[in-house]
């Protein structure tokens, strides 16, 4: 089964794109699965856990990465991590994606093949992320070429209503735990939620979201990028790629994350929970409208 018209994915107001967008299949698993467990008490009761299994791309029949993944979403996964690799310049270059769960692997088709793979794959970077591992080094040198808009702001009372909509979200970590939560807003307007077993999963998943949307959603300039997990170098330089200028995270971030954030002109929130967060670069970019009680 092909979907071929992926703005059926549910895009917020989005208008039709005109440049040729890829067939994707419509590849769909568990995400979670009930096993018996023995309480603190010794009482015996059933619960769930995230399904996490591996995912083997292939593109043009070349093996080049394993994803352990839920498998929410696998063809939005597989295109945003082509897409913050930097292997291919857009949707375009892409004709089709193939998820099949019964041997785990998602066949990517290209329209005229990837540039110079062997060498911008040969490089890999081990990263402090779950889910993935690892990098392509060429991502690392590309941060000075990212550009975001320096006008972006967020109000302070649009980020209380960001973290309002996060706490109400239903999702598998209230059921299941053991999985980390992304988000996209323009401004408090939540535009699409993903959960997977890393982070890193959930925001390549937005991205290749992002990409079969029209130009309103393609476009990170008014967006807001909320994770719960920590803002670490990769996760900055991947919602940097999204062209999104102002990150939120639960956690923290470390040293390298604020520096990347710094340079790049990004505004990194941490530590965001209902009226709490740090501001760690960038405060300019936060309109502060909300009294402290």
């Amino acid at each position: 089964m092909w979907l071929n018209e992926p703005l059926a994915f549910g895009a917020v107001g989005a208008s039709a794109p005109t440049r040729p967008l890829p067939r994707l299949s419509a590849a769909s698993a568990p995400l979670t699965r009930a096993v018996e467990v023995v309480d603190e008490f010794g009482q015996r009761r059933t619960i769930r856990i995230p399904a996490e299994r591996g995912l083997t791309v292939y593109v043009d029949k070349r093996e080049l990465v394993t994803l352990m993944t839920l498998g929410a979403h696998p063809e939005w996964l597989v295109l945003g991590y082509l897409r913050n690799q930097r292997l291919i310049d857009g949707p375009q270059d892409i004709e089709s994606i193939t998820v099949d769960w019964d041997v785990g692997a998602a066949a990517v088709r290209t329209r005229t093949g990837l540039v110079d793979v062997e060498a911008r794959t040969a490089q890999r970077v081990v990263t402090t992320g779950c889910g993935q591992g690892s990098v392509f080094g060429s991502l690392m040198d590309a941060v000075e070429r990212i550009a975001l808009p320096p006008t972006a702001q967020l109000r302070q009372s649009e980020l209380y209503g960001i973290l309002r909509a996060i706490r109400e979200q239903d999702s598998t970590y209230k059921q299941a735990g053991s999985v980390h939560g992304c988000a996209l807003f323009r401004g408090e307007e939540l535009l699409l939620f993903v959960e997977d077993v890393g982070r890193h999963n959930a925001v390549d998943t937005i991205a290749g979201w992002m990409w079969l949307q029209g130009e309103d959603i393609a476009h990170g300039d008014d967006k807001v990028f909320y994770t719960t997990g920590r803002l670490t170098s990769e996760m900055i330089i991947k919602a940097a790629q999204m062209g999104v200028p102002i990150v939120v995270s639960r956690s923290g971030t470390t040293q390298m994350g604020l520096e990347v954030a710094e340079r790049l002109g990004l505004c990194a929130i941490g530590r965001a929970t209902h009226t709490r967060f740090l501001c760690y670069t960038h405060p300019q970019r936060l309109v502060w409208d909300t009294p402290l009680p």
